[in-house]
């Protein structure tokens, strides 16, 4: 129980950026591409408090991660405000509104990796090794909610993404979907197939990150 509340200290700044700061830049590329439904909601911030949820970015994190000995964690935030039709070219433009989030993911991924390097590299201090691991449960969950959220469904992003790639027909079909996303990855997460569809492409990431910047 004391390595699980551990972890939980050390999580709580990462998973709260990444979960938060990933909604904000859905709604700063609404903005950019003409529709100012997150601006006028008071959405577009860097302000976490604005984007916090009660259940899915405190108490479902908090409650996977105990009852996952600490393996394992998932959560989310507030949604963005968006829509769609007041974007300059709905459907094109949904691209770049969706891809936004998993594109915020991945900078605050190579961020904790930079932290990361940058601990290993100073001389070691009483903070090196909680920096350390807090670094690294920030490139582990901002990869996973990156990997996670580019899944072809709807409502995560890249169902989204699907939507506004493929023909309309098409689209409308995969859209239907979207009423039944979150029970459908719920069941996917705790019979373990999301983890296995999920784990070979975050440690592909991984490993990549850990060459970049040189991770040995």
């Amino acid at each position: 129980m004391e390595s699980v509340i551990q972890t939980l200290a050390l999580a709580a700044l990462p998973v709260i950026f990444a979960i938060t700061l990933h909604e904000a830049a859905h709604g700063y590329a609404a903005r950019h591409f003409g529709d100012p439904t997150a601006w006028q909601a008071g959405r577009i911030s860097l302000n976490p408090l604005r984007h916090i949820d009660l259940f899915g970015t405190i108490l479902l994190p908090v409650g996977i991660l105990v009852l996952s000995f600490g393996s394992l964690l998932f959560g989310y935030a507030k949604p963005v405000p968006v829509n769609f039709n007041r974007l300059r070219r709905p459907k094109q433009d949904m691209f770049w509104v969706a891809a936004a989030g998993p594109a915020a993911n991945l900078v605050m991924a190579l961020f904790w990796a930079g932290l990361l390097k940058l601990a290993w590299e100073m001389p070691t201090h009483l903070y090196t090794l909680p920096l350390s691991e807090m670094s690294k449960i920030g490139i582990s969950i901002n990869l996973v909610l990156m990997v996670l959220n580019l899944l072809p469904l709807p409502p995560l992003d890249g169902g989204r993404i699907a939507v506004s790639l493929l023909p309309m027909a098409q689209a409308r079909l995969l859209a239907r979907v979207e009423p039944f996303g979150f029970p459908i990855l719920i069941l996917l997460l705790f019979t373990g197939i999301l983890k296995s569809i999920l784990w070979p492409v975050v440690e592909l990431m991984t490993r990549l990150i850990q060459t970049l910047f040189q991770l040995y």
